[in-house]
């Protein structure tokens, strides 16, 4: 993460309570050590549609969203993190696009085997040969990606509200950009804050959402039982596909394990993967890209999950 995102980020009280937790760790915490590319990584800014709302009633602020259409698939909410989101409304919309490398994954998987360098090397051989077999058995068929500008909520009362912005705009008009029917399956993921936040809005709505996952979510040890308890209690009334992705690099990868294992000891079905590598851009546009998009597009269409 680049220094004005790191302090940024710090400066918030969400940011202080979770960093406090690597206090007298030097080396840890919520940096991303990696470069994002200077330009698109693969697909021009035509193949997307771009879209921009103005404050209402539900979101007080402005938003923006990103949308990969896929006529027919199921739609796809990814959000970014928290080094995107101080770059303002065009750049941070744009960085599953132009910094993670969403549209090279998309077509690597459409086109297999995947190789080590698909991943930026940051797998292992075993989950690669994991993969490549599950592409080889079914196909991978494509998901409609819509990424919205993704604000600083922290609590679970500022994701119903987010939510309902979602529920009432974004979330339609992503459909129509994407040239899909208003009935179409919807996941939502995201990398570290935006992690984060696709937990706490997929639990708040789970009603708007067929499948959640978290990508390095960005939390805290102490936050673990707190996470493991919304999780229990959206599961009672509306259970959905759940899976949480950490690295064996990744900050906040002791929070993660500490949410897994609560959530095995409340016998709540859901998927942990540790993966190699940083919490950095260079993951982000490895396994995040490639194993958010193969997970949702399998869940989403009802297919068994590598």
């Amino acid at each position: 993460m680049r220094r004005r995102a790191l302090l940024s980020w710090a400066g918030s009280s969400w940011g202080l309570a979770i960093a406090g937790s690597f206090a007298g760790c030097e080396g840890c915490g919520p940096k991303e050590t990696g470069a994002p590319p200077s330009a698109p990584a693969s697909l021009g800014p035509g193949a997307w549609r771009e879209r921009d709302f103005a404050a209402d009633a539900d979101w007080p602020e402005p938003g923006r969203v990103v949308v990969s259409p896929c006529p027919g698939a199921p739609l796809l909410v990814a959000l970014h993190g928290a080094g995107e989101n101080v770059r303002g409304l065009l750049a941070g919309s744009r960085g599953w696009r132009d910094d993670y490398a969403l549209p090279r994954a998309e077509r690597r998987l459409h086109a297999p085997p995947l190789t080590r360098e698909d991943f930026e090397s940051l797998v292992e051989p075993a989950r690669l040969a994991a993969v490549n077999e599950s592409l080889a058995n079914a196909p991978y068929e494509g998901l409609a990606v819509a990424c919205p500008f993704t604000p600083r909520v922290q609590t679970l009362e500022g994701a119903k509200r987010w939510a309902s912005f979602l529920e009432r705009t974004l979330l339609p008009r992503a459909k129509k950009d994407a040239g899909l029917l208003a009935n179409a399956k919807v996941g939502i993921d995201g990398v570290s804050m935006g992690g984060r936040l696709a937990l706490l809005v997929g639990l708040a709505r789970p009603d708007l959402f067929d499948s959640v996952g978290a990508l390095q979510p960005a939390l805290s040890v102490d936050e673990a039982g707190y996470f493991a308890e919304l999780i229990a209690n959206s599961a009672r009334t509306q259970p959905r596909p759940l899976r949480l992705v950490t690295s064996e690099g990744d900050p906040f990868r002791d929070a993660i394990r500490a949410l897994s294992d609560g959530l095995t000891r409340r016998g709540l079905e859901h998927r942990l993967l540790v993966t190699p590598g940083p919490h950095d851009y260079a993951w982000n546009r490895g396994p995040g890209s490639l194993e958010m998009l193969l997970w949702h597009d399998r869940v989403l269409r009802g297919r068994e999950a590598v």
